[in-house]
């Protein structure tokens, strides 16, 4: 299993938690974009705009250069598939696990007299 440091997933599934940053990132996958471009279909000032981009930045989502006064963003997707690998170990789990409990109710069903039409 893929072991994040607790401070990084941390950082990684904050980032993910709020609507806004999921959508800039979505947004990021068309391209690079500006803070004011990942602003505009928010309605929201530059700042407000620039502390989401600096949490999925410090989240490592993101990588922001500075081109004259214009703040260019583009997705790093590093610790997406980082998290994605931490998330499907506990799908293999659980889907393991329902396999067992498949297996189990077959078993149960196979057991059952074939008169037997109650549940």
């Amino acid at each position: 299993m893929v072991e994040l440091e607790a401070p990084q997933l941390d950082a990684v599934f904050h980032a993910l938690g709020d609507a806004t940053r999921r959508r800039m990132l979505r947004d990021l996958t068309q391209g690079e974009r500006s803070v004011g471009d990942l602003a505009q279909p928010f309605a929201m000032s530059l700042a407000a705009a620039s502390k989401h981009v600096k949490v999925l930045e410090r989240a490592g989502l993101l990588q922001r250069r500075v081109q004259g006064r214009t703040h260019l963003c583009r997705l790093d997707p590093g610790a997406l598939a980082t998290a994605h690998e931490w998330i499907s170990f506990y799908e293999r789990f659980w889907t393991s696990r329902l396999d067992v409990l498949e297996g189990l109710l077959r078993k149960e069903d196979a057991q059952k007299p074939s008169g037997d039409t109650h549940d």
